[in-house]
This record gives C-alpha cells, structure tokens and sequence, in this order.
C-alpha cells in the first residue's frame, strides 16, 4: 500500500493521539489504556519526605497472578513469586539514591506469557517528587465537541495536582484526590479548549516541595469541517492479491486527507496529500488482514479536522459467505396471495439476484441502495407456475475473481387452500367440575373468519373471529374430538385444511375412572379398619359372656386380624402397579427479566433506563413497580416483547428496589428480580445466588449487576482480598469453585464497578452462605416423551430414587415451581410425577428436581432442557456425502436455521431424547454420525431454539432418512413401460427386492431427499408417476431397507437411466472395418443406441424407403455396380411404442471407385502403378527393336537353303519360347517342317 506517515515529532504524535481518541469517542469505542496493563504506584510512611523511604506496588488489571515482574532502566529485572496466587505484591526500595533511581515498570505472569508492561514510573534524585504522567480518557461521545476527561497520574497518595494550559500563569483546574489519579474534565471541547496542558503535583503540607512537570498534551479539536465521503475502486469486495483504490473527498481544496481502519486504530492510521480536494490510496496487492471498516477525514496545517466520513467496509475473501432465504408470511403459500422473499447474507452494500431452479436468467434484481433499505423480492399474486425451488446471490457491478459458493435455497409450495392452523386447550384438555374449557385456533397472518368443528357431531359448527371457542361440559355432553379450520378476506368462499385433531376428556374419561377406582380403594379400607373394631369389640363381650370359649374366641380374631391385614396390603400394592399420583404444575406467567442501560459508563448514575423484557410471545404490556407498591409506570410491548422505563439522572427520590411485570390477557406474571439503586452516585446493588453447595463438585457462583460492561468482584467474609475477579462479561458473571471442599464455606458477595479508572463501585450484595451439607445421591429425573414438544402438549416429568418416601422438589431454570408431599401408602421405591396439561410457549427451560426427607436434601438431578417448538421458522437438515452409506462410514448432518447464536438439536425417530446438542455463534451446527452401523439408519431431524427466554424452538425440520446400506443383497429396478415416456403420460418404476415386508425407497441421483418410499405386502414395490414431466428425467435407484430391528439396508440396486421426451436421443453411426469399399469386399454399419429392446432402421440418401431393418443395429453394405456408395443415417424405435422414432444419427458417407475419393490414391498404390508403367515401356521398346530384324530376314540372298532358313527360324523360335527344348534335331527338323508355311 502507498501510504504517507504523519511526521514523527513528539507534538504532532501527541496531537494525533488526541485525533485518533475522538475518533474512537465519535465511534462509541473503548480508550486506548490496554486492560491487559497493570498498575504501578509509590507508597512511603514518610509523607514529607517519600524518598527516605519507598515501596512500590504492582496490581493485575483483573485476575489472580503467579508471578510478577520489576523492570528498572529496560535491563534490571526483579520478580516475585508470591506464596499465593494473589492481585498484587509490593517491591520494597529503602531510601531512595542516585543508585536505585531510574525508569521503573512492572509485569504480571498470564497463561500465555508475560502481560504488557505498566506505565513508567521515572524516580529521579532525593529531594523531588516523580514526574507525573498525562493521558486522555472518554466519557461521551458526541462530535464535534468531545467530552475529554485528562488523568494525570502523580505516583503518590495525597497529593495536590495542579492542570496548567500554555499561555496562563495562573492552574486552570486542581484537584485533591484519595488516590494517586486526578480526573480534569473538559465537557464539550471548542476551538477555545485548544491547546497545550500539562500538569505538576506537590504535597499537601508542602506547597513548595513541586514535581517536575509532565509531557505536554496538545488538545486540538476534531470536526470543524463538513465530512468527507469514501468510495471504492472497482468495489468493496475483492479477493487477495487483486488491487484497490480508496478515494477520499471533501469539499475543500489543500487539505491533508487520512485513512484510517477501526479494527487497528493505532497502528492503520495513513495520511496522504491531497489532488485537488481529493486523495487516493492504493492497495496493490490486498491481504486478509486488509479486510475491516474503513473511514477517512481531512485536517487543515493546524490540525483542525473534519468531521468522519461513513463507514465504508471492505471484504477481502476467496469466496463469498452463503446467502439465505426467508418467505414472508410463509413457504406455503395460497394460490393469488402476494408473497416476499427476503435475502439475508453478511454482506453489505452489494445487489443481490433471484434465481428460480431450472430458469437461467434472474427473476428478480435488487441494487445496493435496495439492499441497504431492507427491501425484499416480490412476488404478486402467485400461481402454480410461481412454485418451485429459489435462491438468491450476491449480484457484483465489478470483475472479479471471488468465487461463488453453493447457496441455500428455499422451496415455494402454492396450494389451493391456506394451511392448516394449530388448535389449543385452555388451561388443559380434561373437564373440571363446573368449568369450562376455551379452545384457540391460531394461525400467523390475519384470518376473516374461524370455524370450529365436532367429529361426533355432524351437524355441530361454531364460528369466531378471534379463534377462541368456549366449550362447556353439561351433562357430559361437551367431550369428544374437536378440529378447527378458517377462511381469509381475499378468499372468502375457500376454507383452510383442518387443524390436527384434539380431544376433550370429562366424567367418562380414563382420569375420572382412576380417581373412582382410588376413592373405592380408600373407602374400602376405612369400612375394613372399622369392622376390625367392631369385631375385636364383640369378641370382648363375648370372652366375657362365655368363659369356656376363650381359645376359639381368640383364633377367630387372629384369623379375621390376618384378613384385613392381608387385604390391606392387596390394596395397596393395586393402588401402588395401577395408579400414580400425578402433581398438576399450574404454570404462572413467565417471569420477565429486568436490567438498566446508560449512554454515560463512567457514571450510569447520569442518564438510567430501565428495559423489562418477558419470554411470552403474547404479553400485551409492561408494569414497573417500586418497593413492590408504587407504580411507576406501564408500557405496551413492542415486536421484541420488551419496554423501556427512562428515569433519566437518578435523585435521592429514586433510591429503592424495583421489579416488572408482564400482563398477559388473562394473566400477570410473577415480579422479576428485584434491582436495587441505593445512591445518586453510586451503581446498583447486584444479587448473588448459587446452588447447593456439594462437597468434590464444581460450584458456580452468579452475580448479577443489571447493567452491562461492569467488571465484578467475589468477596469472602474473613478475606480482606478479593476471592475472585472478572472482567466486563455482560450483565451478569459466574465465579466458579473447581472443587467445593470445607475450606471454601463460610459467607460470600460481590460487588461491581466501572471499567475503566477511577472505578465507581456498587454497595455489597447481600450474603450468600455457602454450607456442605450431607446429600442424598442425585434422583433419576427424566419425561415420559421427548423434551421437543409442540404447544399444547401434555408433558410428565418422572424424579425417582430408590429411598424411601420422600418429597420432590420440581425446579425450571432455578427457581422452585411444584412439590410432591410422600405418601404413607406408597412403599417402595419412591417418586413423582409432575404434569403439565397443555404446553405453552413460556413453559420451555431447564428443569430438575430434587428430593429431601426432613433435613436431608438430595444433589440437583441432571437437568432436561424442555423446547417448545412452533416459535421460529422450520430449518433444513441435510446429509453429507448423502443419506445413502455404507457401513462405517461418516455421515454429516448440516442443520440450518434462519438466526444465528442458538442452540441446535438432532432427534431421531424412536429415541425419546435427542442425539446430540450443539451452540454456536452463527446458523448453522454439524452432527457428525460416527462409523454408522445398522441401528444409525432411521429418520432424523432437527431444531433450534434460544436458551435465554424459556427455551422457544423453531419448527421441526424435514425428517431425512439415513440408510446403511449392504447388509442385504440389491434389488433390482424396472420401468415400465419403458426407459423412455413421452411428456403426459404415466409410468411405473418396479423395485424388486429378496425379503418380504420391507420399505422400498426410490431415489434420483442429485437429489437428496427420497422421491417416494412404499411398504408392500410382497416382494416388490410399485412407484407411480402421472404425467410425467422433462424434469423427471434423469437416473434412477432404489433400495429396500428393515424398518425394525436390526434396520440393515440393502446396497443401490443397478442405476437406470430415464428419458421424458417426444423422441427418443439419437443413436450414433460407424462403418467398419472403413468407410471406402475395397474391391470385392463390403461394409458393415453399426448403429449403437442408448436403449435395449429396440429395432434400427437404415436410410440412404436418394432413397425414399429405408433401406434395411435390423435388432442388433449391424448392417451389410455391398458397392455392386457402384450402388453403395452415398450418405447413410440410421434411426430406431421401441418395440413397446413402435410409432415413435428416434431422431436419425449424424451421417456416414461411404466412398468407393467411382466416387469422388477414387483418385486419392495411397503411396503404396503410385508406386504399384510406377512400377506397371515402367514395364509396359520397357516391353514396346524391346518390340520395337524386334520389328526392324524382320526386314533384313527377308532381304536375304534367294540362295540361302532351307537348312539355313530353318535355322533362322529356330533362331527366332528359342527367342520366343525360352522353354522349348532344342537338343534333339529330329525334333527341331519335324518342327520346322510343320511350322514353316506358317512364316513364310
């Protein structure tokens, strides 16, 4: 990067200092003092004269430490390992002389290495104080005038510190302060305000006794000019290694212009002179760590500056982050309904695109002022056509090389009737004597009308607008099963699907009768217990009456004794098999949560808000209430379910305690926890609370401080150091003890206090005792169900032990809700059941119990996160590699919600409690299945839910089907009636498989979830297609799998390819063993197509009727009298649809001697033809020599004999014929004599 650095003087470094720290005030950022830095200071016993004897301190910012460290003149080191890990040690020097005066600093050990060092402390010769020290701090943050606090630091207690401005003769300001620091504030900094400071301290009883004065501080004031403005070229997304200009612009010409990035302010401040009134820097190869929020400003030659320009950030990255997509009000959507697809992606300032699947071109555009505005794509009035699977991307103006990642897609589903809505029970499903029950039908978006229906009433139907049904049991005629449907204003005459069935149970009910049978029980003992009496009674009389009859007298008493004792425990043990007492919670309002805000952390005390925000969905308003009396004031809820309470500066009349409520229709909540403001300058008082301590196990201990960035501090009664401390952590902090033993009894509190010096700290909380007790072992706690419900389901938490009757203790999120007194007539084992009639939305939370019998309590049971689902969109599951895998292999499951920072959890089918648990900061959160066997194939799916505000859960996603193949053999696939249908028609794709009774599962490859599953009675499976479209195209599989133990799948079975279309794909064409005829030999063509069953056809060109047919595609070409040659294609059709034809192949030419290719002759046949013509010269040329001897023979003497003519001619016959044989010369005269006329 091509950067300019400010000059490196001390006052321009200083004066940038002070630049760079409103720009932090202007950004709401924390100062530039490192929390991580200790603090060193001076202590003496002689405070006129602190050089005769010095000791210094050295504290850790915040936490305990091992080791700590003096430095002196950068080389001399002195450390101390303290017999306990404590805050601070002291470092004592004696008298001070030329020999130990110096540079001093300190350091403290931390986990990952030595921590940064302290501000330096400069002790110069006896008979002076230490030069003070000067820094800025913030408390607001408005521009253009900073609200400055000055600390000057002066090493001592009880000095006086004095703030001088260059110019004046005469302090500006002093200050006497307990500590060692003193806070000069300057509110609202003008052009007056600027200037040079520096400050001075001395003793109190000694006004001459000054020390050196301290670096001067140059204040200049930030904001004087108008804001400039910063762009991005070629934009504010790049990928590493690629170039970027970022140009500052203002309005005014000659100005310096400065960059800086908010992550890194100290070390990314740039400065560049200006072109005109405007300055570029250039990035020239972009790193990661280049990414971050960018803003620039201008400052004239006496560092006045500008105001900030806009925050402009930048990516750098190799990919872009996925994109999301949300429908509003739902992905189901009623045909003519208006629908808005809303795009949610990290990334700012960047148009997006709408892409539906199977469509190349985006629907829909959004630019980046669209984005910036929160618009959404719409889409009006929806039709089956506008069904189908949608995703957005990020749509860029500019090149470049950042590639495009897979993104998530959601799937619009058009129906022609609204959605079922949900039916609900209030306050339960079971009839009470005299009341009646209010049956809720809800759906999200508004509704014209509701209808409520009865099944075992044909004729019964009430109508409502509001969805609330009263239904009360007269004579016991109001059970049975009830369902609910609706109609919206813009469809009046279509009425929704009706909601899931509920049913009412009264006098005839399974409850009523186990209440019956109790009753019966109970009576029946108290008749046997008093006919005992009656009997021992007459036997008395008797024995009295009849003296002689003692003996049988008294047998039939035992006798009758032994009976009743016998039916007793009969009874008993009936009412213990049959029947179990069930403890009804009757669930209060959820409790809301209280906590303050202010705008001043220095002093919160300036400007108090107070925010009550409650976990019910359904609260219409707030109450605030003071010292549990006064009402303060009411606010109705917002969309966040929360208001906000200003008090403004607190005064002595807002001293007290106060707590909310939340108000529901029919309900108020219990008060929230009680925040208590104890002073005018003081923070509130925090509450600490912990769980019973047990001896071995881990404690924590909560302090709760209402407002957030405090730092908290755990007291011990009897240690005057801080047990332990912790920095800012939220509203609220939890100090652990790793292992509670008896050491760590005894009475506990804490406090809070500002972070940043000089720290304003709360009063103590109150105590908390903290006594090892001897305990019960834990109880089994667990729920009939699974702890993921649906509003309005009925839910039984079970708390046992094997001891003997005790009492249960039912706690949600800490706080006691129901009990369980023991019952004499339960022995045995002991336990409870806690029931909760109809789920609700704030019923959610973390649950346990424990048991206690008089003074001995039992540990806590292990808690079970109870999640009400239906509160937050449904997300996606999806397997990684597939839902398809063999035996030990890994199997990712990827679960996507639409909110990040919640908690995940995986549920499979037949397991009550889910998998697995996971919490993560973004939306998204990976299950791994481990070495899957058979017992890992099932159904999966998963949801997500907040774990602050009672647990409230999103919809269940998409149960996906997890197959472990190969442990049985493969099916085999068949379609019928072939691999390739027309577009309209129907088809039949048949599964067939080796066992009886199996699941069969058709699949498509690309495509995760399963297309259709069927369980048959035989062997195979049937899956039907109507009307099949070009999209069903592609290849196919099934397999077939055990749905109950031990749920082995089979292997895929062999893929089969499927072709919708009105023409079956070409075939293709070849000759062999070439494409030119030889003499003598033919051609055989093969025509190849992607389908079996079939029958080929070959056509010629110039022909009008094909020319041969033929099942396996080979056909025989001969070239007679040249009719071979020419163009050929080749087609063919399915035996099951003989009128369809493929479309004919690519063309094959065949070449032979007449044709065109004839003369390309090859070199073995030149020089065969060479050869031929060099003979045939050859020939004529020895004739020619021959023809002129014939002349000369007969020019002859007529005297020659015949002797020598015969000669002659023998001559001219061995000539001729090489092979005649001349050595019998009767043979040659008999020859001569028969050959002669023929010469001559």
């Amino acid at each position: 990067m091509t950067l300019d650095w400010p000059g490196q003087r001390p006052t321009m470094l200083r004066t940038f200092t002070v630049l760079l720290f409103c720009i932090r005030l202007s950004l709401g950022m924390t100062s530039i003092v490192m929390q991580s830095q200790p603090e060193l200071w001076i202590e003496t016993n002689y405070p006129q004269a602190p050089w005769e004897n010095i000791t210094l301190w050295c504290k850790s910012p915040s936490r305990i430490s091992s080791k700590f460290l003096l430095l002196k003149d950068k080389t001399q080191m002195t450390w101390i390992r303290p017999s306990s890990k404590t805050f601070q040690v002291s470092f004592p020097l004696g008298a001070l002389t030329k020999y130990n005066a110096g540079l001093y600093r300190c350091c403290y050990w931390k986990e990952t290495g030595w921590s940064e060092p302290s501000k330096v402390l400069e002790l110069e010769a006896p008979g002076q104080l230490p030069k003070p020290i000067f820094w800025i701090q913030a408390e607001t943050s408005p521009l253009p005038g900073c609200n400055v606090n000055i600390l000057c630091h002066g090493w001592l207690q009880d000095l006086v510190f004095m703030l001088f401005k260059e110019g004046y003769a005469e302090p500006v300001d002093y200050q006497i302060p307990t500590g060692t620091v003193a806070i000069f504030s300057i509110a609202n900094m003008t052009p007056e305000s600027e200037g040079v400071y520096i400050c001075r301290t001395h003793i109190q009883m000694l006004p001459t006794l000054w020390s050196e004065p301290s670096n001067p501080l140059k204040l200049i004031v930030a904001g004087l000019y108008p804001k400039p403005t910063l762009t991005a070229y070629p934009g504010p997304i790049m990928a590493p290694g690629e170039s970027l200009s970022l140009r500052c612009q203002g309005p005014i010409y000659g100005m310096t212009f400065a960059l800086i990035r908010l992550e890194d302010l100290d070390k990314s401040f740039y400065r560049k002179r200006p072109i005109k009134n405007e300055a570029y820097f250039f990035f020239r190869a972009l790193k990661i760590h280049d990414a971050g929020h960018y803003l620039c400003f201008y400052y004239d030659g006496s560092y006045r500056g500008s105001l900030l320009s806009d925050i402009l950030k930048i990516w750098v990255t190799d990919t872009f982050p996925k994109t999301w997509l949300l429908a509003q009000p739902s992905p189901v959507v009623q045909m003519g309904q208006n629908v808005s697809l809303w795009c949610q992606g990290p990334v700012d300032g960047v148009g997006l695109a709408l892409y539906k699947k199977g469509e190349d071109k985006p629907l829909q555009l959004l630019d980046t002022a669209s984005t910036d505005d929160d618009e959404s794509f719409f889409l009006n009035n929806v039709t089956y056509s506008d069904a189908g699977i949608y995703s957005c991307l990020y749509l860029l103006s500019w090149k470049t090389s950042i590639r495009m990642t897979s993104h998530n897609t959601m799937e619009l589903v058009v129906v022609d009737k609204p959605p079922k809505p949900s039916l609900s029970a209030w306050p339960s499903t079971v009839f009470k004597l005299g009341k009646a029950i209010t049956l809720q039908c809800r759906v999200p978006h508004p509704v014209l009308e509701f209808s409520l229906e009865w099944e075992e009433r044909a004729t019964f139907q009430k109508f409502s607008v509001d969805g609330d049904f009263i239904i009360s049991n007269a004579e016991g005629k109001g059970t049975g099963t009830y369902s609910c449907s609706y109609r919206i204003e813009a469809h009046p005459n279509i009425w929704s699907y009706r909601s899931e069935p509920l049913r009412l149970m009264g006098p005839a009910g399974f409850l009523t009768w186990n209440y019956v049978l109790n009753e019966a029980i109970r009576l029946s003992l108290f008749m046997q217990l008093v006919a005992l009496l009656l009997v021992v009674l007459w036997i008395r009389w008797k024995c009295r009456r009849l003296r002689i009859r003692e003996a049988w007298l008294l047998g039939t008493a035992q006798g009758v004794t032994m009976l009743f004792i016998v039916t007793v425990l009969f009874c008993c043990g009936l009412c213990n098999g049959v029947l179990t007492e069930e403890t009804e919670i009757i669930m209060p309002t959820p409790k809301p949560e209280l906590w303050a805000e202010t705008n001043f952390p220095l002093a919160p005390w300036k400007n108090l808000t107070l925010w009550c925000r409650s976990p019910s969905g359904s609260t219409k308003e707030f109450v605030l209430l003071k010292d549990g009396t006064g009402w303060i004031a009411t606010r109705p809820a917002s969309e966040q379910v929360r208001a906000a309470f200003p008090l403004g500066a607190l005064t002595q009349s807002h001293t007290g305690s106060y707590h909310c409520h939340s108000w529901e229709e029919m309900a108020v909540s219990e008060p929230s926890e009680a925040l208590e403001l104890v002073g005018t300058d003081m923070l509130p008082k925090p509450v600490i609370s912990a769980s019973p301590p047990i001896r071995g196990q881990k404690l924590q201990i909560r302090c709760k401080g209402w407002l957030a960035g405090m730092e908290f501090v755990l007291y011990k009664e009897g240690v005057q150091e801080p047990v332990q401390q912790l920095g800012a952590v939220g509203r609220e902090a939890f100090f652990t003890i790793q292992r509670m033993e008896a050491k760590d009894q005894g009475n506990y509190s804490c406090r809070t206090h500002t972070e940043k010096r000089p720290f304003k700290w709360s009063e103590p909380s109150e105590p908390l005792e903290l006594v090892i007790k001897e305990m019960y072992p834990k109880p089994f706690f667990k729920t009939w169900a699974s702890p993921v419900v649906t509003p309005g389901a009925r839910v039984t938490f079970n708390c046992s032990t094997p001891h003997q009757h005790m009492s249960f203790i039912l706690y949600k999120d800490g706080s006691e809700i129901a009990s369980s007194d023991s019952s004499w007539a339960s022995p045995g084992a002991s336990a409870a059941h806690f029931l909760i009639i109809s789920v609700g939305a704030g019923d959610g939370g973390n649950y346990s119990c424990r048991y206690y019998d008089f003074a001995i309590w039992s540990e806590p049971s292990d808690p079970v996160e109870l999640v009400v689902t239906e509160y937050y969109p449904q997300p996606t599951l999806l397997a990684q590699p597939g839902p398809v895998v063999l035996p030990g292999k890994n199997v990712t499951l990827r679960c996507q919600g639409a909110f990040p920072g919640m908690r995940f959890a995986l549920l499979q089918e037949g397991n009550q409690v889910p998998l697995q648990f996971q919490s993560t900061s973004g939306n998204s959160a990976d299950f791994l299945l481990h070495t899957v066997g058979a017992e890992d194939s099932g159904n999966y799916s998963c949801v997500y839910y907040e774990t602050t505000m009672s647990n409230r859960g999103s919809h269940l996603s998409k149960p996906i089907m997890i197959w472990v193949t190969g442990l049985l053999p493969k099916p085999s696939l068949l379609a019928q009636p072939g691999p390739i249908v027309a577009p309209g028609e129907n088809m039949t794709f048949q599964c067939q498989g080796e066992l009886p009774d199996s699941t069969f599962v058709l699949l498509k490859e690309g495509t995760q979830e399963p297309l259709e599953q069927q369980k048959p009675s035989g062997y195979r499976a049937d899956f039907w297609m109507p009307a099949v479209r070009g999209e069903d195209s592609g290849i196919y599989s099934c397999v077939y799998y055990l749905d109950s133990a031990p749920f082995a799948a089979s292997n895929h079975s062999d893929f089969l390819e499927i072709w919708v279309t009105d023409k079956p794909p070409k075939p293709s064409l070849s000759a062999w063993p070439s494409t030119m005829f030889k003499l003598g030999k033919d051609i055989t063509l093969q025509c190849r197509g992607p389908l079996p069953g079939v029958e080929f056809v070959l056509e010629h060109d110039g022909e009008e009727a094909p020319q041969q047919f033929s099942e396996d595609g080979d056909f025989v070409i001969n070239n007679v009298e040249g009719k071979g040659i020419g163009n050929y294609s080749c087609s063919y059709r399915l035996q099951a649809y003989p009128d369809i034809w493929s479309e004919p192949s690519d063309a094959l030419e065949l070449v032979g001697a007449a044709g065109p290719a004839a003369q390309e002759c090859t070199v073995g046949n030149i020089v065969r033809s060479s050869l031929i013509v060099v003979v045939v010269v050859a020939l004529g040329v020895v004739l020619a020599i021959e023809w002129k001897k014939w002349p000369r023979l007969r020019t002859r003497d007529s005297e020659t004999d015949g002797r020598d003519q015969t000669i002659a001619l023998e001559e001219c016959n061995q000539e001729g014929e090489p092979g005649t044989n001349t050595s019998s010369p009767s043979s040659v005269s008999q020859e001569t004599s028969v050959e002669l006329p023929v010469p001559i």
